[in-house]
């Protein structure tokens, strides 16, 4: 039985991801596989490769066969690299501790190189963002430019059509005149009745302590009431004051003697 390390489709629609699968070479891409080595994700940049280095390490010292896509990825990894210098150690040509040695620089290497493609790729990203930027100010600037240009040449063409309209520009100018003055005024006018209404309710306060006196004199009615009775009790002594006119009325019956008196004597004079 073949054996082939081989990539799996898995995703949806126009988002393609692989599964890294170990399967029989009679088996359909997508079908049943012995052991599940990693995920390659070809979407990002750069591509995202998830393997387990050991374990694709033992299948190819096994005899598996990858296809021309993993034995690039195996080799991008650095697992072919192992395979060769695990090869010249079984031979004897070099020991196991100068492959290891000559394994960790290839790898080191390697890393930098992948970190350097990276930050290339990050620092491209942001300068054409930063040109997009710029070309995105001047094209908002040269707008802002010619608006300003138009509304100066707008504000030219309407001097120009003022001076030469003249005199009748000049009446139209003061009928425009008259009738703003006469607008104000009518303003003015409908908005001083307004104000009226607020002055009078200001002066309620003093009408309401007007309201309030009456009351203190109703309080004050017992003295009042005191003062009618007195006069009353002057009535009463009106009794003597009537005896006392009654005695003259007595008196003057009594003078009529003395000019009887009076009389006889003239008589006998």
């Amino acid at each position: 039985m073949s054996v082939k390390i081989r990539l799996a489709r898995r995703g949806r629609k126009k988002q393609a991801m692989y599964d890294v699968v170990v399967a029989d070479a009679r088996a359909p891409r997508d079908g049943r596989f012995i052991e599940k080595l990693g995920t390659y994700n070809p979407n990002t940049d750069p591509a995202s490769i998830k393997l387990d280095d050991d374990k694709a390490f033992d299948w190819v010292m096994k005899g598996a066969q990858p296809t021309d896509t993993v034995r690039a990825m195996l080799s991008y990894r650095g697992v072919m690299m192992k395979k060769h210098l695990q090869i010249g150690v079984n031979k004897g040509a070099i020991t196991q501790e100068e492959a290891d040695k000559k394994l960790a620089a290839w790898i080191n290497d390697k890393e930098s190189k992948i970190q350097g493609k990276v930050d290339t790729l990050a620092k491209a990203k942001a300068d054409k963002k930063k040109a997009a930027l710029e070309a995105e100010k001047k094209v908002s600037d040269a707008r802002a430019e010619e608006l300003k240009k138009r509304a100066q040449e707008a504000e030219a063409a309407l001097v120009e059509e003022i001076k030469e309209g003249g005199s009748e520009g000049n009446e139209d100018v003061e009928e425009d005149v008259a009738q703003v003055e006469e607008a104000q005024a009518a303003e003015t006018k409908e908005e001083t009745p307004v104000e009226e209404p607020k002055a009078e309710v200001k002066e309620e306060a003093p009408a309401e302590e007007v309201k309030e006196e009456p009351k203190a004199e109703t309080k004050e009615e017992a003295p009042a009431e005191e003062v009618k009775e007195e006069p009353k009790a002057e009535v009463k002594e009106e009794a003597p004051a009537e005896e006392a006119k009654e005695e003259p009325k007595a008196e003057v019956k009594e003078e009529a003697p003395a000019e009887e008196a009076k009389e006889e004597d003239k008589k006998e004079g």
